[in-house]
């Protein structure tokens, strides 16, 4: 068992904009994070609509080796995930629910990096640094508000 915490919210309007900072969201069931590109049907992948582009979480962990590991230096926004984690083995909650604060989300699939965010960071490299640690795609089952600093626990 674990105890995470969320220590960052992400979200941009559309596609290959940046993403910025937020200290909560809204998280709409069956929809995505009110104000995003997803939400909004904007994002580069929008035409692949389904519950794996409702949400997008990364470990500050993988952002932290990466620096370590390949000397990449990339800011969480960067990363292009919705959701910053802390203690939060993401991984391993493919197909587990889980809760964000009072939200409920169920992890759908690894968020494999790919040559667009290669692209979109302008850092060589990063997508093979992150490769299996890009994070997690989850589906929001409970919406509510997200918070920073709320914490992440299974179900």
């Amino acid at each position: 068992m674990f105890e995470g915490q969320l220590t960052g919210i992400f979200l941009a309007a559309r596609k290959c904009g940046d993403l910025a900072p937020v200290q909560h969201v809204e998280a709409v069931a069956g929809r995505g994070l009110t104000g995003d590109r997803y939400f909004l049907h904007e994002g580069t992948y929008s035409k692949k609509d389904g519950p794996d582009r409702e949400v997008t979480l990364i470990e500050s962990e993988a952002i932290e080796a990466i620096l370590h590991e390949n000397e990449i230096t990339v800011a969480p926004n960067e990363c292009r995930r919705n959701l910053l984690t802390r203690g939060v083995p993401l991984n391993h909650l493919v197909g587990k629910e889980f809760t964000v604060g009072g939200v409920k989300l169920r992890g759908i699939r690894l968020c494999e990096p790919c040559g667009h965010l290669e692209k979109l960071t302008a850092r060589k490299g990063i997508e093979k640094a992150l490769l299996h640690r890009g994070g997690l795609r989850a589906q929001i089952l409970q919406g509510g508000t997200l918070h920073v600093g709320d914490a992440i626990r299974p179900t």
